[in-house]
């Protein structure tokens, strides 16, 4: 027993450093890239800040997010420990490529405050074709530099968002996959080689990453409207053993895919970044989609039902980050959004900043 429990307490420790550290940096990175931006934009090397009224959080919303913080931390542990997915995966991060990717986010933030000051949302190098993408895709999200829709912008992307949530953003994702096993049993008497799961908005692979490394025999598929983000996600997941997951370019309102062809289907901050109608329209493909008795797990951003505690911060974020569709995203009824499309048995959890929604497509006759 001893032999046991102290590498458990090791690898406990180690993780729990890891992302301590991880926390610390975030805010360090934060504090100091505003005030030398406020700086360089009060000697005109940069736009003139356009700061509106004070944005300054309350000491127990501060408190809130960091019980919230614990919380999913310790989640994530007590999931890896009692082998939900194996411990490794508490420490693939994307910060492996710090080194690599660091430097370039820090060049890009210049050009990003000056979007942001400016109020410009439809920039794009001019090598990018947009033709044929959705309007409200094609838009300066975050107010990145090129969207979702150059390889610079895939390169850096999961260190952005890691930092954005202070080393948080792969343990929030993590929380989709005990629903996600949780629902495959229904399917039990499948071999997992004949098991399909699909990733809407797969990004650059990080969420396949994980399922792969819970589910090692499954056949993978994402699909995602930017190819600049396949080719990342190409990159990532090649690096795994196992069959290569199938990738495919398109929208997730229409699937490249037959009607009831998947066991489980995932979806990963994607809503919050959608107009109220093709969020229906992707929940309506989902349920076309997945196997009766099949699962559809979600994870966004929390919402004012859930979390009306931190509505100021929610409606900061919107304008900070250029998140058009942010505001109308923390106001609607998901719930009702799924039984529309014909799923059942909803239901809702909140982790640190995310929520999460898991729905079943009634096996038929029910």
């Amino acid at each position: 027993m001893v032999e046991t429990l102290i590498p458990d307490a090791f690898t406990k420790l180690a993780y729990q450093t890891l992302q301590q550290g991880k926390a610390a940096f975030g805010l360090a990175h934060k504090t100091f890239s505003t005030r030398a931006l406020k700086a360089a934009a009060a000697t005109g090397l940069i736009a003139a800040s356009s700061e509106g009224s004070s944005s300054d959080i309350s000491a127990e919303i501060i408190q809130l997010v960091r019980g919230r913080y614990d919380q999913l931390i310790r989640v994530d542990w007590e999931d890896a420990e009692k082998g939900v997915y194996p411990r490794s995966l508490l420490f693939d991060d994307a910060w492996d490529d710090f080194a690599k990717y660091y430097p370039a986010l820090c060049l890009d933030l210049p050009q990003i405050w000056n979007r942001a000051q400016q109020k410009v949302s439809r920039e794009f190098a001019p090598e990018i074709d947009t033709a044929g993408l959705p309007n409200y895709y094609t838009q300066n999200f975050h107010h990145q530099t090129d969207g979702y829709l150059s390889d610079r912008s895939a390169q850096i992307y999961d260190l952005q968002v890691e930092i954005l949530f202070n080393g948080a953003a792969d343990a929030m994702r993590r929380r989709i996959l005990a629903p996600l096993k949780a629902g495959l049993e229904v399917f039990k008497d499948e071999i997992p080689q004949n098991t399909r799961i699909l990733d809407i908005a797969c990004g650059t692979g990080r969420t396949l990453r994980m399922i792969r490394g819970m589910l090692p025999k499954v056949k993978l598929h994402g699909v995602d409207l930017s190819n600049a983000y396949l080719r990342k996600a190409s990159q990532l997941l090649s690096q795994l053993p196992g069959e290569l997951p199938q990738l495919a370019q398109g929208p997730g309102e229409a699937l490249p895919y037959l009607d009831n062809h998947f066991h489980a289907i995932t979806c990963v901050f994607l809503f919050h970044e959608l107009p109220a109608p093709i969020r229906q329209q992707i929940m309506n493909e989902a349920f076309r989609v997945v196997k009766p008795g099949g699962t559809f797990v979600i994870c966004d951003s929390v919402q004012l039902s859930d979390s009306p505690d931190l509505g100021m911060m929610m409606d900061g974020f919107s304008d900070t980050f250029h998140e058009p569709f942010y505001r109308n995203y923390t106001r609607d009824n998901l719930v009702d959004r799924l039984q529309t499309s014909g799923f059942v048995e909803v239901t809702e959890s909140v982790h640190f900043m995310s929520k999460y929604l898991v729905a079943k497509k009634p096996l038929y006759g029910q």
